[in-house]
């Protein structure tokens, strides 16, 4: 029998960490957690679970976890009242925007929102109705590219085709490592368990310049140059066509540019791009081969193909050769989900409707970087703050976000943060970040909240739905994320947040999500005796693919069902959906668009380059989740992972051996770091974890802190970007390595910034 939030027994939950979405049987005794375990009945993760996943319990009562508001007076925090804290927020950010105007307060948005369930679902509420003109977001470190290229190829910028994993037999991994990650831009549980079965089946080759752990458990690891994955699909590209192996398939009635791709894919000869990647030409020309004679396969590009200076073409290009090879929308190849829900986020962005490349619209004020898809570069947030002139960023609200740790020159953003006039977070740590702000308002923690997946469900192989109640009961005092949200955005707007009419903005912000399917919000809202999230999950599973659309199909999916299926229901998977699925006006793919055709020249200019002898690659694990688990005792256990991988030929290059402290260099920065040594590697290429940095002063993450670590985004020059797309390219940076203390070419010792 279901135990109800607050009480003890055994309550059925999603976990709310990852992409995997694992379900969770989570054991309560005497109003804590007792046991975390997999629930075997789960309808999607059927009795899998990660490490990350037994720790909710660790997170919910970490003592360093914010549970009051807090208020800095005279550099000192002290707790507050709800109706002080959103006083002081009043004081502090009316004067600005009434001297400078809103230009002059910005937002930065943490990944925990994809993950929370008000954040993820009212987010939109401050951002588009806050008057901001520019807000920053770990979007342009990360997945930008891929919304890039799927807004110009699909007219969609979420229309992003997720590889079929159980039903295809060649699985190609380029520049993604499942076995840390569970899957990114591709939902499913235990995908290094699928990958088997993939092996089982046919063969799995993985791309990468490190031997992962999941090129470690692949049939052939490929080592390639980081930043040159764009040319070796384009020499894939190259043996399709020449060798007359393109195939369409099903899209063959709906691809446009086949010809335009054709003729420029006819220079670039896996002979030409075999020096630069390090993959041999007949290699490159062999996986063509591979990929066109294989019923069904799929090639899987994720963040390393992202965060590189090139990862809009890298983007693009996967799907091409998907497309060129047959293996788009067709069961094992890469298909569109069919999400239970759909997503706030993944509305059209107002002016880019049908897959315009529109960019441009407006630059940043100091270093005049363009907008793509509505943002700029995150690593101008701290220039944009510390320069002086008309514009210049005097106030900042965070919402679940560590820039301090997790972006480009982040010690730079550290120093710049201290010179606002007013800053604002909603977070539950005192991090790197937030130990800035004048006020701190917490959310809950994941188990004082509902939980269904918002946006992950978008990229999830199985059309799959669970509701998840809390655990425990919050404090009745305590608001919703969505409202602290809605109140800093009538704040920014002119009214105090203690005065701002929440229920007012939170039934126009229902009105219109319902207008957008086609229904009359108000008619609708006579349905409902609540507002907030629940209300807007409601509503967005019965306008779905599989809702009941208000009565019209009865048997129909509702938030009322699913509560009555606490293991969740899953409507299988994904089934062919072109062209419907496309948002281009005439519903044709672009195969060719001129805005990525016209970064070509710039990556022959990088066939040219002298190559670098020494360049940084990232990486992760699957016991750390960015910079925002390092805090729970279990997961920090066992041996130093904040290190620097380097392959045996370059240590001895450099003179160092494993254990040693190194000074690694960078133009932007140096940072001192121990060395392991390791063949699991690419020579010329080193890796350090990101996430990592803590143990500033005025922070309060005891665990994090006694593993502080080293911030590898130092090394990360804020102006080196894709170009097109505006990410950051926090993979393949120049850097040099040498024994800490010694001297460097400029002259006088180097240690940690």
């Amino acid at each position: 029998m279901l135990v109800q939030p607050g009480e003890d027994g055994v309550h059925l939950r999603t976990c709310p960490l990852c992409e995997a979405m694992c379900g969770l049987q989570i054991s309560v005794r005497d109003g804590k957690v007792h046991q975390i375990r997999a629930n075997p009945d789960d309808a999607w993760s059927g009795g899998h679970i990660c490490p990350k996943g037994t720790t909710l319990g660790a997170i919910h009562e970490d003592p360093d976890r914010i549970r009051q508001p807090l208020i800095k007076i005279n550099g000192k925090w002290r707790e507050a009242t709800w109706a002080e804290a959103f006083h002081r927020c009043s004081e502090l950010l009316l004067p600005i925007i009434e001297k400078y105007g809103i230009s002059a307060v910005t937002a930065y948005t943490g990944n925990p929102l994809a993950h929370n369930f008000s954040l993820g679902r009212y987010i939109g509420i401050l951002l588009g109705m806050s008057g901001m003109p520019i807000t920053y977001s770990p979007g342009t470190i990360d997945q930008w590219p891929k919304n890039l290229s799927s807004h110009l190829m699909y007219g969609g910028w979420w229309t992003i085709p997720v590889p079929d994993i159980r039903r295809t037999n060649l699985l190609v991994i380029m520049g993604a490592n499942p076995h840390a990650s569970q899957g990114s831009l591709m939902a499913m549980p235990n995908v290094m368990g699928e990958i088997a079965k993939v092996r089982q089946r046919g063969s799995v080759i993985v791309i990468d310049p490190v031997r992962t752990g999941t090129a470690a458990r692949a049939d052939e690891w490929l080592p390639i140059t980081p930043g040159t994955d764009a040319a070796f699909l384009l020499a894939v590209v190259h043996t399709l066509f020449t060798e007359n192996l393109v195939r369409l398939g099903n899209a063959e009635e709906i691809v446009e540019g086949i010809e335009t791709l054709a003729r420029i894919a006819h220079d670039w000869t896996p002979e030409r791009v075999a020096p630069v990647t390090g993959i041999p030409a007949e290699r490159i020309r062999s996986l063509g081969r591979q990929l066109a004679a294989t019923q069904r396969a799929a090639v899987y590009g994720r963040i390393g193909l992202c965060n590189q200076e090139f990862g809009g073409l890298s983007s693009w290009l996967v799907d091409v050769v998907n497309i060129l090879t047959g293996h788009l929308d067709v069961p094992g190849g890469v298909m569109f989900p069919r999400p239970t829900a759909w997503s706030v986020t993944c509305q059209p962005q107002l002016g880019l409707e049908g897959g315009v490349a529109k960019f441009g619209r407006w630059s940043t004020r100091v270093r005049g970087a363009k907008e793509v898809l509505g943002q700029a570069p995150v690593s101008c947030m701290a220039e944009e703050i510390s320069t002086p002139g008309d514009g210049q960023i005097k106030a900042l609200i965070t919402v679940a976000g560590n820039p301090v740790l997790s972006t480009p020159a982040g010690h730079e953003l550290d120093k710049a943060l201290a010179g606002l006039e007013a800053m604002i977070s909603v977070d539950n740590w005192i991090n790197e970040t937030t130990r800035h702000a004048d006020v701190i308002l917490p959310g809950q923690s994941p188990l004082e909240q509902p939980h269904h997946d918002d946006l992950i469900l978008q990229f999830a192989v199985d059309s799959f739905a669970n509701y998840s109640p809390p655990v425990f009961l919050p404090d009745p005092s305590h608001p919703g994320e969505w409202e602290i949200l809605i109140r800093l955005t009538g704040l920014c707007t002119g009214t105090p947040a203690e005065d701002v009419l929440v229920e007012a903005i939170d039934d126009g912000f229902f009105d219109y999500l319902s207008y957008t399917q086609g229904f009359d919000g108000a008619a609708l809202r006579k349905r409902y005796d609540h507002g907030g999230p629940e209300r807007i999950l409601d509503m967005t599973l019965r306008t779905g693919y599989f809702g009941d659309k208000y009565g019209k199909n009865p048997d129909g999916l509702t938030l009322h069902k699913l509560r009555k299926n606490p293991d969740g229901i899953n409507f299988g998977p994904m089934v062919p959906r072109l062209p419907d699925i496309l948002g281009t006006p005439d519903q044709k793919i672009r195969l060719a668009p001129d805005y990525l055709i016209d970064d070509l020249t710039r990556l022959a200019h990088r066939m040219e380059r002298t190559p670098d002898d020494l360049v940084l690659v990232s990486r992760r694990h699957l016991r750390s989740n960015n910079s925002w688990m390092h805090n729970v005792p279990a997961l920090m256990k066992g041996r130093d992972r904040c290190t620097i991988h380097m392959h045996p030929d370059d240590a001895a290059r450099c003179g160092v051996a494993s254990g040693d402290t190194v000074t690694v260099q960078s133009e932007a920065g140096s940072i001192d770091i121990p060395v392991e040594i390791t063949k699991e590697i690419k020579p010329g290429v080193v890796s350090i974890p990101h996430g990592w940095g803590h143990g500033q002063p005025e922070t309060r993450v005891t665990t994090a802190n006694a593993h502080a670590g080293v911030n590898t985004n130092i090394l990360s020059p804020p102006h080196f970007t894709d170009e097109i797309s505006g990410n950051a390219a926090v993979n393949g940076i120049p850097v040099t390595v040498r024994p800490a203390g010694q001297l460097s070419s400029r002259g006088g010792t180097v240690g940690a910034s």
